[in-house]
């Protein structure tokens, strides 16, 4: 019963939070830790079980967002129906971008990535059918509960909660099939997993899709909240960074690191824009740079691993203590 004593009550203060605490200020706070743990989680497959570390994925972040807005825009129908539209759109790119990238391993992935991302960003923002450096807007009044446009976080923070939980299943899913132990292999030598037999290039491949298509959902519901998307916020570096830093810094490769993760950087964030005024928009940079090398330097497997690790030493100490309580008592 004890071990499952603090989920419970974890998950139940998950639940009740924005009734708790039913300030504007903390339910947007808490809409948004959901939100971009929903992205964090979809950034996880492919850079935490595979190991393929993208700083592109604002791409696909942005074909959601795109799609939702240039639903309306373009043909008058609610947001929602462009998130198929841009799963769809987020899992072809993927397909496209992945077969020559995925074939380089280290910081060239990463780097492939970047230059990608900074492409399609140029690319939109001289597009004028999505709104150039403008933008796309989604309807200034809700016509209808599908538009998914409140006033309140409070809706937003329960729809999240629901798509991060389905994210989390999926992942979980993925985690403890064929593919997910692909995966791992890869993640610890690509070499070796070739060798024997596992479809490396095949499966990373995949995991960038599915990654892709949960990317992008994360965009969606990031642009029907705010109700507009422009290339800074739908295809801007900075999201890729922050994503990629969340799963890390909680644990990349575990289930809940990313949530961890948002649930530190989110209020982090938030707080000292709020402290600051929107003026520390270089200071995010810095604080991000400073995040990166501390988990790099200190603690590569993130929040999570510490934590287990920390647990696990004390689990064992006690029948180490008994261990030896013992053998002194035998001893002549």
């Amino acid at each position: 019963m004890r071990r499952f004593l603090w989920p419970a009550l974890l998950l139940a203060l998950i639940v009740a939070y924005p009734l708790v605490f039913s300030t504007p200020f903390l339910q947007r706070l808490g809409a948004l830790v959901l939100l971009y743990a929903i992205a964090a989680s979809s950034w996880n497959v492919i850079g935490g079980y595979a190991g393929q570390v993208s700083v592109g994925h604002a791409v696909f972040f942005g074909c959601g967002a795109y799609a939702a807005m240039g639903a309306y825009a373009h043909f008058g129908l609610s947001p929602l129906v462009g998130i198929p539209a841009g799963i769809v759109l987020a899992a072809g790119i993927a397909a496209i971008v992945g077969v020559p990238t995925l074939r380089l391993s280290g910081h060239y992935f990463s780097m492939a990535t970047i230059a990608v991302a900074e492409l399609v960003r140029l690319v939109v923002t001289n597009t004028d059918y999505l709104g150039a450096a403008v933008g796309l807007s989604g309807p200034t009044v809700p016509r209808n509960v599908f538009d998914l446009s409140f006033i309140s976080a409070l809706p937003y923070y329960y729809l999240f909660l629901v798509v991060l939980a389905v994210t989390l299943l999926i992942t979980w899913w993925m985690a403890n099939s064929r593919m997910g132990f692909y995966l791992r292999a890869i993640r610890d030598s690509e070499r070796a997993a070739r060798s024997l037999g596992a479809p490396t290039s095949r499966t990373k491949l995949y995991a960038f899709m599915l990654s892709a298509g949960l990317t992008s959902v994360a965009g969606a519901l990031y642009a029907m909240m705010f109700g507009f998307v422009d290339p800074e916020s739908g295809l801007g570096i900075l999201i890729s960074v922050k994503i990629l830093i969340m799963a890390a810094l909680g644990g990349a490769g575990l289930l809940f690191g990313p949530l961890v993760g948002a649930a530190i950087l989110v209020p982090l964030e938030e707080i000292s824009n709020s402290l600051l005024g929107g003026q520390g928009a270089g200071l995010t940079f810095v604080v991000y740079g400073a995040i990166i090398v501390l988990i790099a330097r200190f603690q590569p497997g993130g929040i999570l691993t510490l934590v287990k690790r920390e647990l696990e030493r004390r689990g064992r100490a006690p029948g180490k203590q008994k261990a030896l309580q013992a053998g002194a008592s035998h001893a002549p």
